[in-house]
């Protein structure tokens, strides 16, 4: 069956992935995971097939091995693109794909890297320098590196590790390594200069390159502040600087601040002095005179507060729900390409919608589709803390939402693994490779909730992972803020210490060794 499989899609051009059952010299079993990709070429046919093992014990009962008591000794055989690719016969009137695969080796070590390595995930790259000399010589290529990476995490992602004077020091192979394997994530407790003043809660930030920005929050006695502050962390001794700009937009709490195209800030909604609010500012950061714009976007969506966003393509904010006024909870999902001369919210049609909710969280992997993870969520008559996981594919004609995890809910199924307790107010980091991180949060029944949760939402089978993860992770667990710097650490600010809230002490989560 396996095998037909694999003659299917040579013949239909497509991606094969399966499992096939061998058996070593001696005669025990062994399963061989393979990976077959279509290569193609200039005029967009397919010229190669690239193919990767995976070897691991196969847990099959197959009686006593014949001649197990007078085994062999079994010799090592060095692997050569000669011995590795040697062609086997299939038949008469049937293509020799061995004889054809292994013509991969005649062409240039630029047409390797450009048209076929670079297309390969860094799980396959690591398997395939172990093929052969060549290969291995040839993955040792920092360049090629460099586009696995931009391949398999995005162009954004790539020119922001490249800002990272550390990352660089470590180099792209290496960094492909730990940001896939996390082996390297450690938790470290910073002590910045300057401060946030007056002391705030419920703010938003975000990261501009290496950069960490802070807007508004809800100070003493619920009075809605409306000023930037800014934290560059390439700074040999880093500190807050509060940032003098015009046309400020209203003070507000509970809003959320986005960064499109490298330095352009949005911030939506939230509650002010007149209550709540769906208005949308921008802020060029990196301008001569940094000036709030306001964005009149027409058929906004209502006024909100303790909704999730996220940004597509450098050019569009997405909002889902969110408390509307008199406590109503919200599932509605918008877009808005602030980019736009006249920009207009569209509203994300969906036949079915995750029940309405507030505090969750909103991540954007894979390019344009996104998930939503947790919050308050309606149920029947009540609300109750989730941990179910929603996603969307904005790429779709007509996108709609699918349920990943949770019981209870249409098509739902609740994959492997120890996952995160019900929870809202946390935060979620989007990893390279479209995995989310869930930190933290408000939990029923505990003070803290400082476990780490990891999730893939790519995998066929997306499987809740807990990371054991080393160093100093902050006291409290909730009340924070959070967003990724230059794609090598997640910075988490905030969180309440019983008194106050504390900016001046940061939480760094170190994603590759040599940034610590």
């Amino acid at each position: 069956m396996v095998v037909s499989e694999i003659r299917k899609c040579i013949d239909n051009g497509t991606e094969f992935r399966g499992d096939l059952l061998n058996f070593r010299k001696d005669g025990s079993p062994l399963m061989n995971k393979l990976h077959l990709t279509p290569i193609y070429g200039d005029d967009e046919t397919i010229t190669h097939y690239m193919g990767i093992q995976f070897f691991t014990n196969a847990n099959v009962d197959l009686g006593p091995l014949p001649g197990s008591l007078t085994k062999e000794p079994v010799r090592s055989t060095r692997f050569t693109p000669d011995n590795f690719f040697r062609p086997i016969s299939t038949g008469p009137g049937q293509s020799n794909f061995c004889r054809e695969y292994s013509s991969l080796f005649q062409l240039t070590d630029e047409v390797l890297c450009q048209s076929i390595l670079s297309r390969l995930s860094p799980r396959d790259i690591a398997s395939v320098s172990s093929v052969c000399r060549r290969l291995y010589l040839l993955t040792r290529n920092e360049d090629l590196w460099r586009m696995v990476c931009q391949n398999a995490w995005g162009s954004e992602t790539t020119r922001a590790l490249e800002t990272v004077p550390a990352a660089k020091r470590l180099g792209w192979g290496r960094l492909a390594r730990e940001l896939t394997t996390l082996e390297a994530v450690a938790w470290r407790k910073l002590t910045v200069g300057g401060a946030v003043e007056p002391s705030r809660c419920n703010f938003s930030a975000c990261a501009v390159g290496n950069r960490v920005v802070l807007f508004g929050g809800e100070g003493v006695n619920m009075q809605p502040m409306n000023d930037t502050f800014v934290l560059d962390l390439n700074a040999s001794n880093p500190e807050w600087r509060h940032v003098n700009v015009s046309s400020a937009p209203p003070g507000r709490w509970g809003h959320t601040l986005s960064c499109l195209n490298g330095s352009l800030l949005v911030v939506f909604g939230g509650c002010g002095r007149q209550g709540l609010l769906n208005d949308v500012f921008t802020l060029d950061l990196d301008a001569k005179q940094p000036t709030w714009r306001e964005i009149p976007g027409v058929a906004p969506p209502v006024p909100r507060s303790w909704h999730s966003s996220c940004t597509l393509d450098g050019t569009k904010l997405v909002v889902s729900g969110g408390c509307a006024d008199s406590g109503v909870l919200l599932s509605d999902t918008y877009l808005l390409d602030v980019t736009m001369d006249k920009p207009v919210w569209r509203e994300v049609p969906a036949s079915w919608t995750p029940p309405s909710r507030l505090g969750h969280s909103m991540s954007v992997y894979g390019g344009r589709k996104i998930l939503m993870f947790g919050g308050l969520a309606k149920s029947g008559p009540l609300r109750l803390r989730s941990s179910d996981v929603f996603t969307m594919d904005l790429s779709e004609e007509e996108p709609c939402w699918r349920c990943l995890t949770g019981s209870g809910m249409p098509g739902a199924g609740n994959p492997a693994g120890a996952g995160p307790p019900p929870r809202l107010d946390h935060v979620a980091v989007s990893l390279p490779g479209g995995r989310v991180l869930i930190f933290g949060g408000s939990v029923a029944g505990l003070h803290s909730a400082s476990q780490l949760y990891l999730l893939d939402p790519t995998e066929e089978k997306p499987t809740w992972r807990i990371l054991n993860v080393p160093g100093r992770p902050p006291r409290f667990a909730w009340g924070h803020s959070t967003c990724v710097v230059g794609g090598t650490k997640a910075i988490v600010l905030g969180g309440q210490t019983g008194e106050e809230w504390m900016l001046t002490e940061i939480h760094e989560l170190s994603l590759a060794s040599s940034t610590v």
